[in-house]
């Protein structure tokens, strides 16, 4: 039955994610093409809208896919399995491991994490980037937003001595849309 693949699913993304929803690509990646929900296209696309609208991007494909899928109640079903596992963590660890948590083993695992996680984010970015240029369709629009984005924000840093806020990207990214492909 779909709803118990939705739930299963993504139950198991939310429990084995650690470090945030880029982390989680991959495994909801391997999820959804070997459930065959979405196909590879597909999901890079809703990778790319999830990423755009409010929300943590984790949640935003989980209810994306059950919907897709089952409609509505699939949508709550995938969306309830994937925060489930990370609510009950922390709600243990708030509760009951609190000093657990100040012991200099529990940081060193934390702290070899940190690489593991940055690494899987590394790797989706290049697949993601891989999957959109590679066989020869290169995006040479897409390619132009992407260069327009990278000019301003090396601007930003160099004449403000500071980054510039997500929200101000994304706005960015939209009217760089709009005018690069509406031309």
């Amino acid at each position: 039955m779909i709803f118990i693949d939705l739930f299963l699913g993504f139950f198991l993304v939310g429990l084995f994610t650690f470090g945030g929803g880029y982390a989680a690509i991959p495994l909801i990646r391997e999820t959804v093409l070997s459930y065959a929900w979405l196909d590879e296209a597909t999901l890079t696309y809703m990778i790319a809208i999830s990423e755009s609208t409010p929300g943590p991007i984790m949640v935003n494909l989980a209810t994306y896919i059950g919907s897709s899928q089952a409609g509505l109640l699939g949508a709550i079903v995938a969306t309830v399995a994937v925060v489930t596992p990370s609510f009950v963590i922390i709600l243990l660890i708030m509760t009951l491991l609190k000093r657990f948590l100040q012991k200099r083993g529990v940081q060193a695992v934390f702290d070899g994490l940190k690489p593991c996680v940055s690494g899987i984010i590394v790797a989706t970015g290049i697949w993601m980037t891989i999957s959109n240029v590679g066989g020869g369709n290169v995006n040479v629009k897409a390619l132009i937003i992407a260069l327009i984005l990278a000019i301003i924000m090396l601007l930003s840093r160099i004449i403000k001595k500071k980054r510039l806020s997500p929200i101000v990207l994304i706005c960015l990214s939209a009217l760089c849309g709009v005018i690069v492909y509406g031309i």
